[in-house]
């Protein structure tokens, strides 16, 4: 039987410990535990390796200190003996002196002639294998201990040691390795459980201690998903309270003031903004209203200007239609800009069955009037559809859609106004087969005043750069959306509304 090699059972136990699976540890507890786990399974087998082989090594010095109190005694004592059972008496006293389990062979020209064991005071014969002779003959004559295995022929691992005889041959004393195996095997087994249970408490000391020790990380986590799920862009903000502080001297503390610190910049930064939105809204509706009077002031002076009876120079009545066409434009941006403050201050619309349909029919027959250029196409459900709402609102946010199809698409451009119904939700879309918006205006196509260069096709006139915001700021108040998909010949925008 081959010898084992020392501590082979902690080495496989340090192999199952290694990071395969290292991976898969996502999280940093799972990583500091695993990292303490395996450096402490490195360092139990690299003690446990050392003190076996240390034992290994002392062991089989005093065996071999054994070999070379026992001599050649024995094996001189075969040289003229070939009896092949045990026997008893004073002409075998050799033996009475030797460890059971001592080898004796004698060998002459390189050839086994005698073999024999010492078992509890006398000797047995034994019978070697070829290969189990060939082992013995190669070993050197030099006195020094060597290690063979005898394996074949049932005896194991032997310490040997070959030295010349008198008479020209070759005498071997052995002693059993067994013993030394045994005492190395039984160490084996219980480091590798002393170590095995060490390694299974330190583990889970290890994770408590782990865990307790990034619970600061785990209130900063907290924290951070309560904060990633408010609403920020909507509007001024309260933030949770922040994460309880550390000891400033270690890393988690300084990063949990770190992060207490960002927050309160958020803070700042949020509350500036929304005091800046909230005055910039107060500007506008207060301008919006205060302009009002001079606007409506200007047309009607106009207006009153251009029913004079008398003869009046076609330089002043050019001049005086367009002052009456532009306060009438600046009238309904007015109109526009006071709608938009009214709903950015949260002022609640009417809330009235609306019949989509028949606002959908009204809409398209007025657009059809004011664009007999475009073509226009109506996809209606069979049954009405009704909403609850504010009619003159819901109105003009479809007006503004096909407002918005007619002045930016060229004429002859089909326009598709459809509305249908699954489930709680109305889906409203006006689709088109114009040229499509410009890419890099669809991010800020619903923002206000945004023009885009006016128009999407040159000549057509422009509108105040406030309907599409109109449009959005009418579907969130009713608690619908309002989205867009618009490619080269093909344009839709599609408005939802809850039932």
């Amino acid at each position: 039987m081959r010898r084992p090699a020392p501590l082979s059972g902690l080495v496989r136990l340090a192999h199952r410990t290694a990071p395969a699976a290292w991976p898969r540890l996502r999280t940093l507890r799972a990583r500091l535990t695993g990292g303490l786990v395996v450096l402490l399974a490195v360092s139990c087998a690299t003690v446990g390796v050392a003190a076996v082989l240390e034992l290994d090594g002392f062991l089989t010095g005093r065996l071999d200190q054994q070999l070379a109190q026992a001599g050649t005694d024995f094996p001189a004592s075969l040289e003229h003996r070939d009896q092949p059972n045990d026997h008893d008496g004073d002409e075998y006293a050799d033996t009475r002196h030797q460890t059971p389990g001592t080898l004796g062979v004698r060998l002459v020209g390189g050839h086994v002639t005698n073999a024999a064991v010492v078992r509890s005071g006398s000797h047995l014969k034994v019978t070697l294998t070829r290969a189990d002779r060939s082992a013995l003959a190669g070993v050197p004559v030099n006195g020094r201990p060597h290690t063979v295995d005898l394996a074949a022929s049932s005896l194991d691992d032997y310490r040997v040691a070959a030295s010349p005889g008198r008479d020209g041959d070759v005498l071997i004393t052995g002693l059993p390795l067994e013993p030394v195996e045994s005492a190395v095997r039984h160490i084996e087994a219980v480091a590798a459980g002393v170590f095995g249970a060490a390694l299974a408490i330190t583990g889970v000391a290890g994770a408590l201690w782990v865990r307790w020790s990034l619970r600061p990380l785990s209130r900063m986590t907290a924290t951070a998903r309560q904060v990633s799920g408010l609403p920020l862009a909507s509007g001024e903000v309260a933030l949770p309270p922040r994460a309880p502080e550390s000891d400033p001297r270690s890393e988690v503390g300084q990063l949990t003031a770190a992060f207490n610190r960002m927050l309160g910049h958020v803070e700042d930064a949020l509350t500036e903004r929304h005091a800046s939105q909230e005055r910039l809204r107060s500007f506008s509706a207060d301008a919006s209203h205060e302009l009002r009077t001079p606007v409506a002031s200007v047309r009607g002076h106009a207006e009153l200007a251009l029913l004079h009876p008398g003869a009046v120079p076609y330089e002043v009545r050019h001049a005086l239609e367009r002052i009456e066409a532009e306060s009438a434009r600046m009238g309904t941006m007015v109109d526009e800009l006071l709608l938009l403050a009214r709903l950015d201050a949260g002022r609640p619309l009417a809330r009235q069955p609306v019949d989509l349909t028949r606002l959908v029919l009204d809409a398209v027959a007025d657009a059809r009037a004011a664009g007999p250029g475009h073509r226009w196409i109506l996809e209606l459900p069979e049954e009405p559809v009704t909403v609850p709402g504010d009619g003159h609102r819901l109105h003009q946010l479809l007006a503004n859609l096909l407002l918005n199809a007619r002045l930016h698409t060229p004429d002859g451009t089909t326009v598709t106004v459809r509305l249908t119904a699954s489930g709680d939700t109305v889906h409203l879309a006006v689709l088109d087969d114009g040229p499509g918006i410009p890419e890099e205006l669809l991010p800020s196509v619903f923002d206000r005043f945004t023009h885009g260069g006016g128009r999407r096709t040159p000549g057509t006139g422009g509108g105040t750069g406030l309907g599409l915001s109109i449009v959005a700021a009418v579907a969130e108040a009713h608690g619908g959306t309002v989205t867009l998909d618009s490619r080269p010949g093909r344009t839709a925008f599609t408005v939802g509304l809850p039932r």
